[in-house]
């Protein structure tokens, strides 16, 4: 593996090892750059820009179109190499993959067109929208090339370059498609840094970036916009959550149940949008804990790489000793149903665990777990209900279920987050907008909402005559 700098496949000044999850051994050493290789990139982003954005969006989104298509005809190698690394099942390696394929050719087709505000015989204001420059793309180790995807390609296709910075400890996929972008982009355009801890600050920090896309926790979140204050430089944060999903009393737990399991335990609990807290009335929640005690039972916890998997391992080590902390203390907090404790062996692997009889103060009730623990909590009345949801500094995303559509959607207009799903979870459309409320982000992906954020509005406004 190499970083892809100024057009050129080079090795890292630098190296780390790489854990596979699923066994705690080093499978491989990736490259990564250090100060002087991070300043070449920048330099080299700086003078791409002029070129890159007086393209039209036709020409570069061919070459966005070229990306995906030469991703796509790798599929399997780069999903295998996502397992590996990351530690999701084949089938959901395979799904990443293709979702960012499908990003990369939706953002492909955009186009930002000029907004006439005013045109009368005596003047003509027009709003226009220019690129801002060199895009610094930060992303996390839970989804690490369909994230890549939706920071690159709309920050692509609204003229600016970008320099990607994969997380230390799941490099390989962004630096395969670092090989497969040589090939397509002109020297500069699209640029991939490996990382051994301290890039991030080097690119947040840097005059010669115009913006950080950043996706990540909140606490490191901060940091980036201390970082961007400085020099004043734009930013997009994608921060965490803790999405609540609530029950109404007419919700057919039955049918809703496997369908919460699979929120909550995806990606081994690793996913931003993910079912963090469950809320169901007081008189629902036996059921539903039997319910999805059932769907636990039938799980199956092992290496994403053998058949028949169904939940991976926790991606890293620190995330592993976070969560088995948690773990003891929510044992002592609440009654376990299922799990509640981590997986014997080699790997970093926790049993699908849920929790019912927890204080609203515990911490995995208040904190984004970000692993396969869920907490079920009784309500007794909506205003109550409203009341806990929305007490708490996340606001990402939540989901309400209900056998009456109308009444959902008037429960998810006194939810305080940035995406609520009602009778759904996981539906999110390339062209649907989504980002936070409160501490989980500032801005918006997606869309022509998204591909605004990487822009600078120009108003020109003229009298005619």
């Amino acid at each position: 593996m190499q970083l892809l700098i100024d057009g050129e496949l080079v090795d890292g000044a630098r190296a780390i090892d790489l854990v596979n999850p699923a066994d705690g051994q080093v499978f491989a050493v990736a490259p990564c750059a250090d100060a002087a290789q991070v300043e070449r990139a920048v330099a080299a982003g700086q003078r791409a820009f002029a070129g890159w954005r007086a393209l039209d969006f036709a020409a570069r989104g061919a070459r966005i179109a070229a990306l995906a298509d030469a991703l796509e005809g790798r599929t399997a190698d780069f999903a295998a190499c996502l397992t590996q690394e990351q530690g999701k099942p084949l089938a959901e390696a395979r799904g990443e993959i293709e979702g960012a394929v499908a990003a990369l050719r939706y953002h492909a087709g955009l186009r930002l067109e000029p907004v006439v505000l005013k045109d009368s015989a005596t003047e003509r204001v027009v709003e226009q929208r220019h690129p801002l420059g060199v895009v610094a793309a930060i992303v996390p180790w839970n989804y690490p090339l369909l994230l890549l995807a939706l920071k690159l390609a709309p920050a692509l296709i609204a003229g600016n370059v970008v320099i990607a910075k994969p997380a230390p400890t799941t490099p390989l996929t962004t630096l395969m498609l670092g090989a497969l972008a040589a090939d397509i982009f002109p020297a500069g355009v699209v640029q991939m840094l490996g990382d051994a801890g301290d890039v991030g600050p080097m690119l947040t920090a840097h005059p010669g970036i115009a913006h950080v896309s950043f996706t990540g926790s909140t606490a490191t979140g901060r940091r980036v916009m201390a970082a961007a204050a400085d020099t004043m430089k734009r930013f997009t944060l994608e921060l965490g959550g803790n999405d609540p999903a609530i029950l109404l009393d007419d919700a057919d737990v039955a049918a809703v149940a496997p369908i919460l399991f699979d929120g909550a335990m995806g990606n081994a609990g690793q996913v931003c949008l993910g079912v963090k807290r469950i809320y169901a009335p007081r008189a629902l929640v036996p059921a539903l804990g039997a319910a999805l005690v059932e769907c636990a039972q039938r799980a199956v916890v092992g290496d994403g790489r053998a058949a028949g998997t169904t939940i991976g391992p926790v991606q890293n080590a620190a995330q592993y000793a976070r969560l088995v902390d948690l773990l003891a203390e929510t044992r002592a907090q609440g009654r376990v149903l299922h799990g509640g404790a981590p997986i014997e062996g080699a790997g970093y692997y926790i049993a699908p665990t849920i929790v019912t009889d927890l204080p609203d103060a515990a911490r995995l009730v208040q904190e984004e777990q970000f692993g396969p623990i869920i907490p079920l909590l009784a309500y007794d009345d909506e205003a109550e209900l409203v009341r806990r949801v929305n007490d708490g500094p996340y606001g990402l995303g939540a989901s309400v279920w209900t056998a009456d559509a109308a009444r959902g959607q008037a429960m998810a207009a006194r939810i305080d987050s940035g995406l609520v799903w009602v009778n759904r979870l996981f539906d999110l459309p390339f062209d649907v907008p989504i980002g936070g409320a409160k501490q989980s982000g500032i801005g918006r992906h997606q869309g022509l909402a998204g591909v605004e954020e990487f822009t600078q509005i120009r108003i020109v406004n003229a009298a005619l005559g």
